[in-house]
């Protein structure tokens, strides 16, 4: 079952979130947690009671080029600037995908398709025509799939790992 919701998603899902994204890494619990969770929405999947995959979209300011820190704890690292971000280019609002991540024993079943295209729609939703995310390097072809395209070299997110700046336009 998907589920949606602005602000406070249930302790279930950061705790998928954090088992996909932060786990492996060996990060700690907490480090799942952004600064900005409270102002994002939220979509996850429940399959046989438990949540299996999540993500999370929000709307960037218009101040804003999309940089900043990885997660809320201490020693996060730095998320660069989206590019087209620090020109006129594009036109706002834009949003941002991040924190998307589907366990291992159910991937490539289609939830995680499922998220981005609610995410997508909700930001549509709110006025947003453009979406950038920075993915790690095995996701790519996912996004690329969805329509996403690559706007940069890939770069280091310290901790994380390799990522790349992509793009995309809503109808």
């Amino acid at each position: 079952m998907l589920h949606i919701s602005y602000g406070s998603p249930p302790d279930s899902y950061y705790l998928t979130r954090y088992h996909v994204l932060r786990e492996p890494l060996g990060m700690s619990i907490g480090s799942e947690r952004l600064v900005d969770d409270l102002e994002a929405y939220h979509a996850w999947i429940e399959h046989d009671g438990q949540v299996v995959a999540v993500g999370r979209a929000h709307i960037i300011s218009e101040n804003s080029d999309g940089s900043g820190q990885d997660h809320a704890g201490p020693d996060a690292s730095f998320i660069p600037a989206f590019g087209p971000l620090a020109t006129s280019m594009v036109p706002r609002p834009v949003f941002q995908i991040r924190q998307m991540g589907t366990l291992p024993s159910v991937q490539r079943l289609g939830f995680a398709s499922r998220i981005l295209e609610e995410l997508e729609e909700t930001m549509s939703n709110l006025g947003a025509k453009t979406g950038f995310l920075q993915a790690r390097l095995l996701a790519i072809p996912f996004y690329e799939s969805q329509g996403w395209i690559c706007i940069d070299e890939p770069y280091e997110i310290l901790g994380i790992g390799p990522h790349r700046s992509m793009m995309k336009q809503l109808n």
